[in-house]
């Protein structure tokens, strides 16, 4: 049992890695890097909008200089640079999708100790619930944020989004697989509950970078997240019941 555990998700978790550096590579690292941008000064919101630059830069060079200072920084980047990016993304997000694999398997052999037969189409089914729990829940109080972006304290975020996670993963638990209208009611108390206690927040929205460029970010994000999560349930619901009729 313990060795096909871990070899499901082993492989589960490579796959699912390699799918969401590929993705994050090819949807988010450009949004990524113009966010630094911004954050950096290189670029400035409103930069070359009529009646706004002078607002957005207050030095005494043209405002659309910026503008050309950041496409420059962002297309300038050495290879050597990006390939040591690329190579340290990859290994965080198999790092990352080993773990959350070692915990969604985990979570098929206590079902199944329950008598919950789990195979490949219920591994997507617990994929997507994942991805609810992980992304979603706590996204509706702290979405997806772009470098530069400010936030509310560091470790007041962490608690809040630590909570919420773990609530929403004991919560749909409840809902999929309660016996009766108690747990069913617990299990909706527990997704609720953290959304009544509020993700800590600033007191006013600020940032360098355009909204449009930040609302871009977070609809990618859930994408990627949602497309990976959904690799990551098919493909440890295969490995584990591949290593169960092996």
């Amino acid at each position: 049992m313990t060795a096909r555990l871990f070899t499901s998700a082993l492989f589960a978790g490579l796959v699912a890695g390699l799918i969401a550096v590929l993705l994050q590579w090819s949807l988010m690292e450009s949004l990524i890097l113009e966010g630094e941008a911004y954050e950096t000064g290189a670029k400035t919101h409103f930069a070359g909008v009529p009646g706004m630059s002078d607002h957005a830069h207050t030095g005494s060079e043209p405002a659309d200089h910026t503008h050309d200072v950041g496409a420059a920084a962002a297309a300038e980047e050495a290879p050597e640079d990006l390939v040591k990016r690329f190579s340290l993304a990859f290994f965080a997000d198999f790092t990352t999708f080993v773990a959350w694999s070692l915990l969604l398997v985990a979570g098929f052999a206590t079902a199944e100790k329950y008598g919950q037969r789990i195979g490949v189409k219920d591994g997507v089914l617990w994929g997507i619930a994942g991805f609810a729990a992980i992304h979603i829940m706590p996204g509706i109080g702290l979405a997806p944020e772009l470098p530069g972006q400010p936030a509310a304290d560091l470790q007041a975020r962490q608690l809040w989004w630590a909570g919420t996670a773990l609530a929403a993963v004991a919560g749909f638990a409840m809902l999929a697989y309660g016996r009766n209208l108690l747990w069913v009611a617990i299990g909706l108390a527990l997704l609720v509950v953290p959304q009544l206690i509020g993700a800590p927040r600033l007191d006013e929205f600020t940032g360098v970078a355009p909204p449009e460029l930040s609302g871009e970010y977070v609809a990618r994000s859930y994408a990627v997240a949602m497309a990976t999560w959904v690799v990551l349930g098919l493909t440890a619901g295969y490995f584990w019941n591949r290593g169960q009729t092996s």
